[in-house]
């Protein structure tokens, strides 16, 4: 059974007493010169007319002479008398219904070991055990319900503590630009009376959080409906909230506060970003009792308005399957912002990382990093991924300025920033690297002999595809190499990715000759042994999407993998187990095979 915390503090206390003192044991004694010092003991013990400071004296010299000491620094260990006094209190505390053992059990479980000095100090000073406890009841049931009060009186304002209000830091946030018709739809939602609460889905990134700030910006000017006029939003802390809950209620209490508090507000908007969260946040031991539910009173009011956001993936795994939530909020689909749109967001925010950074973006650089975070950032999204960019880049010219007074951000400067972003070679990112491509076929032919026909095929891919003339949903060359082995199909690739400056990606298809081993392409099947881990072909592409992947020995594996290869050579995709997308587009996909290769240094015999 548990002990309440101040049984546990005094009880450490009492050990570490022992442990000062260097004495092999841990007493009763120790035990109650420890809650003498307690106050409400204290007071309890002289209001039954005993003197607290003889009885801890007593106590003490008691200790000192008849415990015994130890030499080295060994902990103490608990005596039998205190283990007994221990056990009495979980006694008592269960045959009184108690969940845990509280000081009264203890005191009263002092009394009861009748061989230790203990309670004989105690009622050497006249005290019994009925009159004490009676006195040190009354204290504590005094001082907790004059505590109470306090919190209660305290907690009226305490509620601010657990939200932010969006309106307060408007002035800290970047100005809202676009999202019009996300924004419509949304103050639409919230001008409903009933199921007035609207929820934005969409990928990380494309500025779901921007659009709540937006909406606050519309409140603060006065320019929504009537019915929304002198509403504010709140967004609620969570993590906050659950910090510091010891005991069981107490988050349940502190979260019915918050919302009692917000409820009283004439028009408050709650907004909770990342709202999945609320599914299984304050439940017990896997109960389904949680956020979520204790939302629903307020969800079915009405008075309370609230915005969410989450993901699809989230909202797919966690809050859909909610069904009495899902059914009280209208979802809002937030999707990626085009090109244009994204350029504008950047024009927006130009002057803000301008002040900021202390420099200047040069003429048509915020579309160009656009265009570059579209072609080499494929895993995120705009217009995220273009603000990182311009973020970035203004970060960089701080720490290497130019000799000139104004600092500016150029083309360079962003070929060099993607180049270390995505973990590219910076000349596959420049524009003037004709000169690198025009000597490309001459540098391979220095390094690869024999096979002029091979290495015109690879070079003109690589043209075309720098120059843009290839489709931009495919690798950037899809290419199988036949012949014997020892002829240079392997060392082609090889010299060809140290030429571009990009990774080498090799895989010996030999090791994939079983059915099963597609497995480890992809990723294992949900359910099988290594689902988490993904595939090692994904994984490798997601690590490193430009480069020259090799397929070694490509005839030894099992036809199966064919399969998966047609989606790479048609669409620059494979998906694997957990759904993620590999982006091929910037791969140069190489497979050799010596298959029939015994046929070509064959003699024939007869006429043949």
């Amino acid at each position: 059974m548990e002990v309440t915390k101040e049984v546990g503090e005094i009880l450490n206390k009492a050990i570490g007493y022992a442990f000062s003192m260097r004495q092999e044991y841990v007493t009763p004694e120790h035990l109650l010169a420890m809650i003498t010092l307690d106050y409400p003991f204290r007071k309890a013990f002289e209001n039954c007319g005993g003197n607290a400071d003889r009885l801890v004296a007593e106590l003490q010299k008691y200790i000192k002479e008849n415990v015994e000491e130890i030499a080295g620094d060994e902990a103490p260990i608990l005596s039998n008398g205190l283990e007994e006094v221990l056990e009495e209190a979980r006694k008592q505390a269960y045959q009184s219904e108690k969940g845990v053992v509280g000081l009264s059990h203890v005191i009263h479980a002092i009394f009861t070991l009748r061989e230790s000095n203990a309670a004989y100090f105690m009622e050497l000073q006249g005290v019994d055990e009925a009159s004490l406890l009676h006195e040190f009841l009354q204290i504590t049931s005094e001082k907790g319900s004059i505590r109470e009060q306090e919190e209660r009186k305290e907690g009226h304002g305490q509620w601010k503590a657990y939200v932010q209000c969006l309106h307060d830091r408007l002035e800290e946030e970047n100005p809202f630009i676009g999202r019009k018709k996300e924004l419509e739809r949304t103050v639409q939602i919230l001008c409903r009376k009933e199921k007035n609460n609207p929820l934005h889905v969409g990928e990380a990134g494309v500025g779901k959080t921007a659009i709540a700030y937006g909406l606050a910006r519309l409140l603060e000017e006065g320019k929504v409906p009537a019915v929304l006029l002198g509403a504010k939003i709140y967004a609620l802390d969570l993590g906050g909230m659950l910090s510091g809950t010891q005991y069981r209620g107490d988050f349940e209490k502190r979260f019915k506060e918050v919302m009692e508090g917000i409820a009283k507000e004439e028009k408050p908007i709650v907004y909770m970003d990342e709202i999945h969260n609320i599914v299984g946040a304050g439940a017990v031991n896997g109960g389904s009792f949680d956020v979520s539910n204790m939302l629903k009173p307020y969800l079915s009011a009405g008075h309370i308005r609230f915005l969410g956001a989450t993901t699809y993936q989230e909202y797919k795994k966690y809050f859909e399957k909610n069904k009495s939530l899902v059914r009280r909020f209208q979802n809002i689909d937030v999707k990626e912002p085009s090109i244009e749109e994204t350029v504008e967001i950047l024009e927006g925010l130009k002057k803000h990382y301008e002040r900021f950074h202390g420099v200047k973006y040069g003429k048509d650089v915020l579309q160009y990093m656009v265009l570059l975070s579209v072609k080499y950032m494929n895993e995120r999204y705009l217009p995220d991924k273009a603000i990182d960019l311009m973020d970035e880049a203004g970060a960089y010219r701080q720490i290497h300025p130019l000799n000139q007074k104004i600092q500016t951000v150029n083309k360079e400067l962003v070929d060099e920033i993607v180049a270390k972003i995505c973990h590219i070679p910076k000349q596959a990112v420049e524009k003037d690297e004709t000169k690198k491509l025009s000597m490309l076929k001459e540098n391979l032919s220095k390094e690869i002999f024999g096979q002029e026909e091979g290495i015109l095929q690879v070079v003109n891919a690589v043209k075309f595809s720098r120059a843009g003339l290839m489709d931009e949903e495919k690798p950037v060359a899809s290419l199988l190499f036949v012949g014997p082995t020892g002829v240079g199909k392997t060392e082609v690739a090889k010299t060809l990715a140290k030429e571009l400056g990009i990774s080498f990606i090799r895989f010996d298809m030999s090791e994939y000759g079983e059915k099963h081993a597609m497995a480890k392409l992809i990723g294992a099947p949900a359910g099988y042994v290594g689902y988490e881990e993904g595939g090692l072909l994904t994984e490798e592409i997601r690590k490193h999407p430009h480069g020259v992947l090799l397929l070694d020995e490509v005839e030894k594996a099992h036809p199966d993998i064919f399969n998966i290869l047609l989606q790479v050579m048609d669409y620059a995709t494979l998906t694997d187990n957990q759904g993620r997308k590999a982006d091929f587009r910037n791969i140069i996909l190489i497979m050799t095979s010596n298959a029939g290769a015994f046929r070509l240094g064959k003699e024939k015999m007869g006429f043949g």
